[in-house]
């Protein structure tokens, strides 16, 4: 049971600690902790929604390194009686159960862009957003390889010496020629898809208030239709956006130091 004054529950996503076009990484670790810290005295739930990591993978009895800070944190608001939920995301698909064993987090895997929630009687769709809208042929096909269970034991074979470069290389040249560091922007195309898809959930149940997902890098709020609102998390990158909700409204804030 929450502790009196613990009615708030937050979402962020893409944070994309450890990434290796972040010149600063120990700086933005200390200002994502610098936020949890800031929510531990008011915060019920935090649901995670993907990409809080860059790049990980769990071995069967080592873990990568880094990310001290950021774990004490949550392992911190877990043993205050914080309810965690981590979404996987495209970048940190490899959660396995070291999180879960060591902190208490629940780790959810979707397929179809999100679960159905219900908090404090108010009805969510919630995930990372990957697969919410459409999207291209050879991105569907890779991600089935990476959450397929005899490539993931094939691929914790090879050394992390190998595997760990590899896998911050291949991020950060995804990022290469899209102006990452500037206000992140939905095409109109993937914004459409992702609208039409919202409309579509909503349609089926007339009583989902929000659509909350991350992965599409911006902060957006946006009203699908008279009981609706979809709400893309935006990222911790070049801005710090996260939502929380409170008394039945959710709102998309920016956090500051």
């Amino acid at each position: 049971m929450n502790r009196p004054g613990r009615t708030r529950t937050y979402f962020l996503s893409d944070a994309h600690l450890g990434a290796s076009y972040i010149t600063d990484r120990r700086g933005h670790e200390k200002r994502i902790v610098s936020f949890l810290d800031g929510i531990k005295d008011d915060a019920c739930n935090l649901f995670l929604l993907g990409d809080i990591l860059d790049y990980w993978f769990e071995y069967k009895t080592v873990v990568p390194r880094g990310y001290v800070r950021f774990f004490g944190a949550l392992a911190r608001l877990a043993d205050s009686g914080v309810r965690i939920v981590w979404f996987i995301g495209n970048h940190d698909i490899w959660l396995f159960d070291y999180l879960r064993d060591e902190i208490g987090i629940e780790i959810v895997d979707t397929a179809q862009g999100g679960i159905p929630l219900e908090i404090d009687g108010v009805h969510f769709f919630v995930g990372h957003g990957d697969t919410f809208g459409r999207q291209p042929c050879s991105y569907m096909f890779l991600r089935e390889l990476f959450h397929n269970r005899v490539l993931q034991k094939l691929y914790s074979a090879i050394h992390p010496r190998w595997t760990i470069p590899f896998a911050h290389g291949w991020s950060s040249h995804s990022r290469k020629g899209v102006g990452y560091f500037a206000e992140p922007k939905l095409t109109a195309r993937a914004r459409a898809a992702v609208e039409v898809q919202a409309r579509l959930l909503s349609a089926d149940d007339s009583l989902l208030r929000y659509i909350v997902i991350g992965h599409h890098h911006v902060a957006l709020d946006e009203p699908i239709n008279d009981h609706c609102r979809l709400v893309i998390l935006g990222n911790w990158i070049n801005r710090s956006t996260y939502a929380v909700f409170e008394n039945n409204k959710l709102e998309l804030k920016e956090f500051e130091l």
